[in-house]
């Protein structure tokens, strides 16, 4: 099954690690330096320009992990994914 992130984007649910709010998780330093190492390694997705909500970490079946950055909240990406089911 698929998770559509917004835009043109979708991923495959069983890649899925987590995902996150962007207000509340990113108050941590670790998520922080890990969002931006993520992007400087050049694994991070933006899907929108919009005000991002939330992130996406998935990871393929080579282990290589990508980040998708959303302009949909956590909750209604949560609730896509319950939907699925």
């Amino acid at each position: 099954m698929y998770l559509h992130l917004g835009q043109d984007t979708v991923i495959r649910k069983e890649e899925i690690l987590g995902i996150f709010d962007i207000d509340t998780s990113t108050v941590s330093a670790i998520t922080r330096n890990y969002l931006s190492r993520k992007e400087k390694e050049g694994s991070c997705i933006t899907v929108s320009y919009e005000l991002p909500g939330s992130f996406v970490v998935c990871t393929d079946k080579t282990g290589k992990e990508t980040v998708y950055i959303s302009q949909l909240s956590a909750s209604t990406l949560l609730k896509r994914t319950e939907e699925i089911y």
